[in-house]
């Protein structure tokens, strides 16, 4: 099913990598014909970006979102694009949320901010809360550690495609989106699956040769379901590739995506309880955290 991507939104936070996530939101939305949101969202506690302390936060409210409205222009600079500026007061991920079901958008963009450890366990981060609430897909591009030296910057079109395939109904949505980038870019799509060895504990019990075929009649199994998801059309204007591996989901991903050289990784996100959420994660946040390149994150709800 062909996935239209018709309103994009941008959100910004003004750090020194918003330059590059607005650039990514102007190239598809000259790509896709979309219209443009870029979004900033006014934490009035917080504005040491604004390079000056709040005393009376109504009274300074103006003059930060003037100041919004006015790297916004920076930020786009002379590109001849159409673009809409939403500058809201608020919690950020409650803001981009209702601004995306508000405008009826396709597809949000961030960026990840480098963060671990007790930090990440606390409070998580926007992208993770953003992956959970949003009604639309999430494209999330690699951001820097602080202090960190600048990364090289990340590939646009995206001509490798890596969408992690469980046949689960979020990967299926996954799946479709993924097919519909491939579809614009004319991009290679890889479709991988992987498999736990812990699943599969008897598996390893099995004499050398009845393992061995069990082993193959799997892999051919899984081989045969991977192809049977891309409509047979769609191998005239893509590079089809199927992989199984074996570990785990998050490392085999993001392992293959370096080996690869892959552009995008495509997966699907399913909900978490609080408790499962801070404590293990899921495998999307973790391929959003180690990713070397872009992941879009698709929900099937």
């Amino acid at each position: 099913m062909r996935r239209q991507i018709n309103r994009i939104l941008c959100a910004t936070d003004f750090s020194r990598f918003s330059q590059e996530v607005v650039n990514y939101g102007i190239q598809l939305a000259k790509e896709f014909h979309a219209t443009l949101y870029i979004c900033h969202i006014v934490d009035v506690p917080t504005v040491s970006v604004y390079g000056e302390a709040v005393i009376g936060p109504i009274e300074h409210q103006n003059r930060f979102m003037e100041y919004a409205r006015q790297e916004i222009e920076n930020l786009v600079g002379d590109e001849s694009i159409e673009y809409q500026p939403l500058i809201t007061l608020g919690i950020a991920t409650d803001e981009i949320t209702r601004l995306a079901r508000e405008n009826i958008v396709d597809l949000v963009i961030t960026a990840t901010h480098g963060r671990s450890g007790l930090k990440r366990f606390f409070l998580g981060s926007v992208t993770e809360r953003l992956m959970r609430t949003l009604p639309c897909p999430l494209l999330v591009l690699r951001g820097m550690e602080e202090g960190a030296s600048p990364e090289k910057p990340q590939k646009f079109p995206f001509k490798r495609i890596l969408v992690g395939c469980d046949f689960s109904a979020d990967a299926a949505k996954a799946f479709d989106y993924s097919l519909s980038m491939a579809q614009e870019f004319e991009s290679e799509l890889h479709l991988v699956h992987v498999v736990e060895p812990s699943g599969y504990k008897d598996l390893f019990k099995l004499p050398a040769e009845s393992g061995d075929k069990f082993k193959q009649d799997l892999y051919d199994m899984i081989n045969d379901k991977l192809m049977a998801m891309v409509p047979k059309d769609a191998l005239s204007w893509i590079t089809l590739k199927t992989k199984l591996l074996v570990g785990k989901p998050y490392d085999e991903l993001v392992r293959y995506a370096e080996i690869n050289d892959i552009d995008l990784i495509v997966v699907g996100i399913r909900g978490y309880g609080m408790v499962e959420e801070l404590l293990v994660g899921s495998t999307t946040d973790r391929v959003v955290r180690q990713s070397p390149c872009a992941v879009m994150s698709v929900s099937a709800k």
